[in-house]
């Protein structure tokens, strides 16, 4: 928590909420506008940066990471371009689309061509897994297959359109899908990013099959690096998506009527509780504090 910053320091970088106030040279946005705010800030002057991709920036300005964020009444934004309209759309939706939503998104794009040949394998039905459901279900033919190891998480994905869902803790499981995909799926989601989590994706890809890993868990992954070549895979790693992402995706969720995961709505004051239960693992779906 102390690594990088000064505390106290107020976290949030999923945040949706009303402009009141912008500088004297601003044109671009308005006090009384409702926006979801892009919080991947980069210094906007190294090579990432200049490519569009802020969200990778070595000297990142990161809302609720490197700065502070959004667990408070008010934040600010060191630019209007991060300010992204998104009516329609319910509030509460917009502000998790701008972390969840974005790194989901942004990950089953990079898996399009290994989604065309079948249905993608999705790791970790957490709050960013579910908003990988859902997405998957607009951008690709195929319904795809789940993986937890909470039941309850299961039932939770196959009731929101899972064609299947497997357990990685039975030891059973990874033959049981390679028989049910007919030799393994062609791409694989990693929500987790846990040493078993990715071998257990690793593990069920089909030759020629590609891992995209979005998750933070951690842990050492031991495996065989002559199996990158025998079985001709891919493993990716993406951190959330861009500014750019986030305004195709608003637009996508507003085109295509995405649905959404559960919302469970708290006031700001229970912060600390909203975490603790996404820590004991108590949450399906996602929380949002209202100030």
């Amino acid at each position: 928590m102390k690594a990088g910053r000064s505390l106290p320091f107020t976290l949030g970088h999923e945040i949706a909420g009303v402009v009141e106030q912008v500088g004297a040279d601003v044109a671009e946005a308005e006090p009384g506008e409702r926006v979801a705010v892009f919080p991947w800030i980069g210094c906007r002057n190294c090579t990432a940066c200049r490519r569009g991709h802020e969200n990778i920036c070595a000297a990142s300005r990161h809302l609720g990471i490197n700065v502070d964020g959004g667990f408070a009444s008010h934040v600010l934004v060191p630019h209007p371009r991060y300010l992204l309209r998104y009516e329609p759309l319910p509030e509460a939706f917009a502000a998790i689309l701008m972390c969840s939503g974005l790194t989901a998104y942004a990950a089953l794009k990079r898996l399009t061509d290994e989604a065309a040949l079948g249905p993608l394998l999705l790791v970790g039905m957490g709050g960013v897994g579910m908003m990988g459901l859902m997405l998957a279900h607009r951008m690709f033919a195929y319904a795809p297959l789940i993986a937890d190891i909470d039941p309850a998480k299961r039932e939770a994905a196959l009731a929101a359109g899972a064609a299947m869902a497997f357990d990685p803790s039975d030891q059973d499981t990874r033959k049981k899908l390679l028989a049910a995909t007919g030799g393994g799926v062609h791409g694989a989601c990693d929500f987790v990013g846990s040493a078993q989590s990715v071998a257990f994706a690793t593990g069920t890809i089909a030759k020629g099959g590609k891992v995209l890993v979005t998750g933070l868990f951690g842990g050492t992954l031991p495996i065989a690096v002559a199996l990158f070549a025998l079985k001709a895979m891919t493993i990716q790693g993406i951190q959330t998506g861009t500014l750019d992402e986030a305004r195709e995706l608003l637009d996508f969720a507003r085109e295509r009527n995405l649905s959404f995961p559960a919302i469970h709505e708290r006031p700001l004051g229970e912060a600390q509780a909203a975490l603790e239960a996404l820590r004991a693992g108590r949450v399906v779906g996602r929380t949002v504090l209202l100030p």
